[in-house]
């Protein structure tokens, strides 16, 4: 069985390594082009092209699924099934319809829900205590192909999106090693998807980490789990741009509107501090700040931030620079 591997990032990663141990041979594997990141925005090596090649597995990285040498190598290779995983690209009939035995997806979500770019960080922005891994038969659109299995995974109530796909990854691999087996031998059947409870996670942008106090604190955590490691949530505190990378909920239980002692307070005012957190009023409930980082820092507790900087009660988070300047 002859196998076309299309992945990019870390999540792919697992699902190749499971591959490589199996009695199916990877003839090729199809990458997104190298991209600038980090702070220097040095184009650097994706983890599944860094595999493949330390596998001598022979790498394509097309600009356009279309590009007719790219289709023209993906046809001499000759695949018998193509596997996805975390690729990024929507793959075009042309390519949909050349393996006998079609495309396979590893998707980071039961589906129909959260078909979409993003569906492990909008789980956990939404609050969900459980997610999963679906292996879907591919068609042309986005995240609607037929269902071949599913395995349920529980989300930790404190784990960020970036430690859930860390698990997620390897569960992936694992189920799609079974799931083809089957598929080869003719014992799984496709299980159309009911679009009526399809929910999407779309692509993320860093304006979405930008945080909105006026939330409740469940919220707002939920959302800072979500985006870490990226894009990461943050707000503004006299003008100068905090990152927010782990907080405490208080009152998570009874829900009760936290204020002080003379009158409430508006969402995003600092209410209490102590030498290892920073209390902060949301629309319902507070947050404990405990691990932040500051403008042009690196992260860190709270509590090696006060040990050098001041932060008074009533200091208001605000949604930019422009709302402190106001003031």
């Amino acid at each position: 069985m002859r196998i076309v591997f299309m992945g990019t990032p870390a999540f792919a990663v697992p699902t190749l390594q499971h591959l490589f141990k199996t009695e199916f041979s990877v003839v090729g594997v199809v990458c997104q082009p190298d991209r600038p990141s980090g702070r220097g925005r040095k184009v650097q090596m994706g983890p599944v092209k860094a595999l493949a090649l330390s596998k001598n597995i022979p790498v394509m990285q097309p600009e356009k699924m279309k590009d007719p040498k790219f289709l023209e190598t993906l046809r001499a290779w000759e695949p018998d099934v193509v596997v996805v995983a975390a690729f990024g690209r929507i793959l075009p009939k042309t390519i949909l319809d050349l393996p006998p035995k079609g495309c396979l997806n590893v998707h980071g979500s039961l589906l129909p829900k959260f078909r979409g770019a993003a569906p492990i960080q909008w789980a956990v922005i939404d609050g969900e205590a459980e997610t999963g891994i679906t292996i879907m038969l591919m068609d042309e659109g986005m995240d609607t192909g037929a269902i071949l299995q599913q395995e349920v995974i529980p989300i930790g109530q404190d784990e960020t999106s970036g430690e859930l796909a860390s698990r997620m990854a390897h569960v992936g691999g694992a189920l799609l090693v079974r799931t083809l087996r089957g598929w080869v031998a003719g014992t799984m059947i496709p299980l159309p998807q009911d679009d009526s409870a399809a929910t999407l996670a779309p692509i993320l942008t860093k304006e979405d980490g930008l945080m909105s106090w006026g939330q409740s604190a469940r919220c707002l955590a939920n959302r800072i789990r979500g985006l870490s490691p990226w894009p990461g949530s943050y707000s503004f505190l006299e003008g100068a741009r905090w990152g927010i990378w782990k907080v405490q909920i208080e009152d998570q239980e009874s829900g009760i509107l936290h204020t002080t002692h003379d009158a409430p307070r508006a969402p995003g005012t600092i209410t209490a501090i102590t030498k290892q957190s920073i209390r902060v009023q949301t629309g319902q409930g507070s947050l404990h700040l405990l691990e932040i980082q500051p403008e042009n820092k690196k992260r860190m507790h709270v509590s090696d931030y006060l040990a050098g900087h001041r932060v008074t009660i009533g200091m208001t988070f605000s949604m930019g620079k422009q709302d402190d300047d106001a003031v």
